[in-house]
């Protein structure tokens, strides 16, 4: 599924990562843990297309070769193959939970139809079906993290990347956002790439990778 090899960059003087290697497989939930600064957040979003490395021998992503991508295809690619979850949701406030979901899926130019369907059963899914036409400060912090999962989901991704996930919400919607990973990914076969501190969540995790000054060790 994901295949990085010697991953650099750079900002300026400062190495973030110092040639990281990894190799994720299909339905696999991965763990990145560490101490802040790190790294995590910089692999994750190299990994997500967000930004490039400064160098790098592979990056490949379900067999694409993102290096060879120019910035159009690189968007076209992320849309379709890519689905993003950050600590802070990041929903439009002026739209309702089921616009939101349906972002996604209108920049891939689906038929409004058929993205309003879906989204709405993946909303429904999430236990969400009595909350479509609300807006995010209608909405607990929970169930505002569960919207931006369905919108992560929304274009039925190869692999969703979750940086933090549940870094803003109390113990008990963490807890619930973990399980819902492990049940999506029993159900649509789905890949996770998280980063987080929470060590619950890390344990739970097919597999967990540390960082330390830009490597993975």
């Amino acid at each position: 599924m994901i295949k990085a090899e010697n991953i650099h960059k750079s900002y300026g003087d400062l190495e973030v990562l110092k040639g990281v290697d990894l190799h994720i497989k299909k339905s696999e939930i991965v763990a990145i843990v560490g101490p802040s600064g790190a790294g995590k957040t910089t692999l994750l979003q190299i990994l997500g297309t967000l930004d490039k490395p400064t160098t790098s021998d592979i990056l490949n992503i379900n067999d694409t070769d993102i290096k060879k991508l120019n910035d159009k295809a690189l968007s076209k690619f992320r849309n379709k193959h890519i689905g993003f979850i950050f600590q802070f949701h990041q929903l439009l406030p002026e739209f309702t939970a089921l616009e939101n979901v349906c972002i996604p899926g209108f920049i891939a130019n689906r038929t409004k139809k058929e993205v309003e369907k879906e989204a709405a059963e993946i909303l429904d899914f999430l236990g969400l079906a009595d909350r479509l036409e609300h807006k995010p400060n209608e909405l607990s912090g929970g169930e505002q993290q569960r919207v931006a999962v369905a919108r992560a989901l929304i274009n039925k991704p190869d692999v969703i990347f979750a940086d933090e996930p549940s870094g803003n919400l109390d113990t008990v919607s963490s807890r619930h956002l973990h399980e819902l990973f492990f049940t999506l990914r029993d159900q649509f076969d789905q890949t996770f790439v998280i980063v987080t501190h929470n060590q619950e969540l890390a344990e739970m995790a097919d597999r967990k990778l540390e960082m330390k000054d830009g490597k993975i060790i």
